[in-house]
This record gives C-alpha cells, sequence and structure tokens, in this order.
C-alpha cells in the first residue's frame, strides 16, 4: 500500500546518506571480526566448504539453463540417488556484484549423505547484469532444473542476502510463462533484502544503476500478493542474524510481517550469536539450527506425501 510505502520512503530520506551506508554495509556490524577480513574469510569459507562438496557428492558442473556466459548451474546429487529427489536451489549473495556458483555449493555437505540434490545457480552479476536480467535469470533456473529431473519430490529454496531477495522474486513467478510450474515446498531466506528504494541512494546501486521503477518492480515487499497467489502452498523461513543492521533486520521483519499477515505459511527466525556472513557459512554443519530446520521441511514433506492415497 502506497501509504506505507510514502512513509517508508520519507524515513530513508530523513537518514544521511552515510547513515544509510552503513546501514546497508553488513561487513560494518560483524561481532567477530573488522569489516574487511569478515568479507575475504566469508569468500574463504564458502569456498572451502564447496570443496569439501565436491569431494563428497556426485557433481555436474556449469550445467546450462540459457546461452549466457553465466547461466549455468552446478548440480551436487547424492551418490546413489532415489527416484523421489528433494532438491535445494541455493542463490548466492554478493550484493547482486560479487561471488558466483563457485562458491555455493557449501550445503551440500550435510544434505547430500541424506539423500538431497543441490543446485548452486549462477547468474550475471553487476554490472553486467542488471537487476530484471538477475530476477529473470534465477527464474529460468529453477524452471529448467525441474524440466531437466522429471523425479524431483519437492523444491527448495535457500537464498543468502541478495540471493534471498532473489528467492524471494521467484516465489513471486506467474509460472503460466514457463513452460513448467515448480513444485516449491519450502523457501529458506536468509538474511535478505526485501526492499530495494533504500538501495538506490547508496554505494551498492552504483553498478546496479537501478532506478526507482526498476527496484519497486523487483522489491518482494510490494509483491507479497502475487507471492501468495502463485506460492500459498511453500512453507517459507525468514531468518536474519542477531548482528545484522538494523535497517536489515527491519526489512526481514516488516517482510515476515506482510507474509503473515496475507496468511502465508511463514515462520521468523532470529538466530542468535550470528552475523551477516556465518549465518549462512554454518548450513556447511548438520547440527546448526538452520540446517536442521531445513533439513526437517524436507522429513515433514516426505512424511506426508507417503501418507498422501
Amino acid at each position: 500500500d502506497s501509504q506505507k510505502l510514502t512513509s517508508k520512503m520519507a524515513h530513508w530520506k530523513e537518514m544521511k546518506k552515510e547513515e544509510l551506508e552503513k546501514q546497508y554495509s553488513p561487513s560494518q556490524w560483524s561481532h567477530r571480526m573488522a569489516a574487511d577480513v569478515v568479507v575475504q574469510a566469508h569468500a574463504a569459507s564458502l569456498r572451502e566448504g564447496t570443496d569439501r562438496a565436491r569431494a563428497v557428492a556426485q557433481t555436474f558442473l556449469n550445467v546450462p539453463y540459457g546461452e549466457g556466459e553465466r547461466e549455468k548451474l552446478d548440480i551436487y546429487v547424492p551418490p546413489s540417488p532415489s527416484l523421489d529427489l528433494p532438491l535445494v536451489i541455493y542463490i548466492h549473495g554478493g550484493y547482486w556484484q560479487f561471488l558466483s556458483k563457485e562458491e555455493s555449493g557449501f550445503l551440500a555437505v550435510p544434505l547430500v549423505p541424506k539423500g538431497i540434490a543441490v543446485v548452486a545457480v549462477g547468474y550475471d552479476t553487476a554490472p553486467k547484469g542488471d537487476m530484471d536480467l538477475m530476477v529473470s535469470q534465477v527464474r529460468r533456473s529453477v524452471a529448467s532444473v525441474v524440466q531437466q529431473y522429471s523425479h524431483i519430490s519437492g523444491v527448495y529454496l535457500c537464498g543468502h542476502s541478495a540471493g534471498a531477495h532473489l528467492a524471494a522474486m521467484v516465489l513471486c513467478t506467474d509460472w503460466s510463462q514457463y513452460s513448467t510450474t515448480p513444485n516449491i515446498k519450502g523457501a529458506f531466506l536468509v538474511s535478505g533484502v526485501y526492499d530495494l528504494v533504500p538501495l538506490m541512494s547508496t554505494y551498492v546501486n552504483d553498478p546496479l544503476k537501478m532506478t526507482e521503477d526498476v527496484a519497486l518492480r523487483n522489491s518482494p515487499m510490494q509483491l507479497v500478493p502475487q507471492l501468495k497467489q502463485f506460492s500459498s502452498d511453500c512453507e517459507i523461513v525468514v531468518a536474519v542474524a542477531q548482528h545484522d543492521s538494523p535497517e536489515f533486520r527491519k526489512q526481514s521483519l516488516e517482510f515476515f510481517q506482510a507474509l503473515e499477515s496475507s496468511g502465508l505459511k511463514v515462520i521468523f527466525d532470529d538466530v542468535p550469536n550470528t552475523d551477516h556472513f556465518n549465518i549462512i557459512e554454518q548450513l556447511v554443519n548438520e547440527e546448526y539450527h538452520l540446517t536442521q530446520l531445513l533439513l526437517k521441511t524436507i522429513e515433514r514433506n516426505a512424511a506426508s506425501r507417503t501418507q498422501e492415497p
């Protein structure tokens, strides 16, 4: 609604540019290490996890889902997959401008041994890719996987930061525009941004070059009615780190509240003792809270399928 949007825009305009930039600089808020160190450590941690995943899984790397150079998937499959295969699709973060699928296989470490396949999605980061293109790419990547693998029992999206935004945009997809409708059973949106308008006046927008129109049409917060229409059966987790910035935490809480008041199946998960980076890095561990939540969601859906007549 336009009244809420107007008051939000007033709130962001009142914030000085420096304050807005600080709020949207996740590295400034880590409780573990200095800003420049935490970003490098994050990339190294994800790479190490992905190397481990490639050692435990059967891998199909650089599988194309489109013509573009980055329109490729890395697929991690259990050594002897069952015919009823749950599939987790991971969309990486990096503020739509860093990272790639090459560091995005780490989730496979705890999931593949449980008989779950993992797909890491590549997309054109800025400045080469703009926001409309990235959203289109992740939607096409999901459609492509589902068409290639007919024995998927359910699709579970997981996205971190910018990837949580892109995963939320996948939930808003009108699949009648595509030749398939993915059976999306769950979505784990971790430390995401769901309203892009405040980013327009920050350094984040320098490579993205979003106009207000682009920011609004790619803001899941503005698209909750579409999400309800196309993803009403999906179980959604909106997770945020204790040490995310106040503005990141506010975005997650407001998005959760909007989904909840629309009657969607959603839970809010405020993860203690985490910052913007290790909230996702720890998904490499089976015992980690969010890994367990993901496994339980998949198990619950598998159990309900076996009870169906």
